[in-house]
């Protein structure tokens, strides 16, 4: 009995160690890999908020219906699925895998839009009303519109956006509806105060991979604005 009770110890105390070991493998990997980000000049910054102008991008994005979880998920699932190699080149019939990036922006939808339309005034959802969420990937700098692979998911659309102004909200820990509605408030209110104009609904930016630490989180809430009104004070 002693010796079956020392095997399982010394069974267990294993197990650990190589999930310790692998879960250190995950991180370290992680941490190694450069992923890109898009490009942006912070204009103001005070305290969790920024004023960021972005450069010119290009992304991958998906309509998606359901609550923010299930859209999430669904959304994250069909542009990972055409970056990973569901899709064709522009030059011939292979396929690809294009690098991942950072952040994975969701971004609730007052109502079912043409992809192609542009992203004007809409009006801002709460976070936990809205039942239909765009989903965006920024693509790699190196990419242009005739120069990336083309999705063959006909849901999955590429979309060049022009550069734009940003107001942001930076926090850590789990993105639950209640936290995420409470940050957009905080910048809704943020903008309000530096007489800024709201463009559009507020959008949640992931940067950070699901097994990441909550305090080891980033993520942020983004509302664009009118540059016209731009506050540098």
């Amino acid at each position: 009995m002693h010796n079956f009770l020392i095997r399982s110890i010394n069974l267990k105390l294993g197990l650990r160690r190589h999930a310790a070991t692998f879960l250190s493998v995950i991180f370290t990997s992680q941490t190694a890999m450069a992923i890109e980000e898009p490009s942006f000049k912070v204009i103001v910054k005070s305290g969790t908020f920024e004023l960021r102008q972005y450069a010119p991008m290009l992304v991958a994005e998906t309509l998606v219906d359901g609550d923010m979880d299930d859209a999430s998920s669904t959304g994250f699932r069909k542009i990972a699925d055409y970056i990973f190699g569901n899709n064709q080149v522009q030059t011939g019939t292979s396929s690809t895998k294009i690098a991942m990036t950072a952040p994975v922006t969701m971004e609730p939808q007052s109502q079912k839009i043409a992809m192609t339309a542009p992203v004007a005034v809409i009006p801002a959802e709460k976070m936990g009303a809205s039942q239909q969420w765009r989903v965006h990937f920024v693509m790699p700098s190196q990419y242009t519109m005739n120069t990336i692979p083309k999705p063959k998911n006909p849901d999955v659309k590429l979309r060049e956006i022009p550069g734009k102004l940003f107001a942001v909200n930076s926090f850590t820990g789990f993105n639950t509806q209640s936290r995420v509605q409470s940050k957009a408030d905080e910048l809704s209110a943020w903008i309000g105060q530096r007489n800024l104009k709201a463009l559009g609904p507020a959008q949640l930016a992931r940067y950070d991979p699901p097994w990441t630490l909550p305090m080891f989180r980033r993520n942020e809430m983004m509302i664009e604005v009118d540059d016209t009104k731009e506050q540098t004070k």
